[in-house]
């Protein structure tokens, strides 16, 4: 599974302003919302949903908040980069500045798997999220995020 099927340039936001994990979730929804057909209050609750079974806080200041919708045709994804690192609940109990969420069918369940996988081998390299915290813009981070999995498919 190809990480550009699942994300877009315009699905890369570099200043999320969130104060806390619930916030933070909800204007997910709302940019989930703004980019695709999807309702903005059923990605919020599949979102909360998905977090009162275990926080999807990763460790390293990583979150991958996910969850599955009847009626979508694909896996969606939305990258965020917030201004201020939140309380996220993570595993590791450090505060989150990077996320990224990934909507995806209700039957999708390997592709799922397959997309969380790529995603948290991609972001759990030091470098890699030493460049994701400091590049300028969206489609800065968008070429890095493309790039690196290439390199990794290589």
């Amino acid at each position: 599974m190809d990480l550009s099927s699942i994300i877009s340039a315009d699905h890369v936001f570099v200043d999320m302003k969130a104060n806390s994990k619930k916030q933070l979730l909800q204007e997910l929804a709302t940019l989930t919302a703004d980019k695709t057909e999807l309702d903005e209050r059923t990605v919020f609750e599949t979102l909360l949903q998905r977090e009162k079974l275990g926080s999807t806080g990763v460790g390293g200041g990583v979150a991958i908040p996910h969850g599955k919708l009847p009626g979508i045709s694909g896996i969606v994804g939305l990258f965020g980069r917030l201004h201020k690192p939140i309380e996220y609940d993570a595993m590791d109990e450090l505060p989150v500045d990077i996320v990224f969420m990934l909507i995806a069918p209700e039957g999708a369940g390997a592709d799922h798997l397959k997309a969380l996988s790529r995603i948290a081998r991609i972001l759990r390299q030091d470098s890699t999220l030493a460049q994701l915290r400091t590049a300028e813009d969206a489609d800065a981070v968008f070429s890095l995020l493309t790039d690196v999995e290439n390199a990794n498919a290589a």
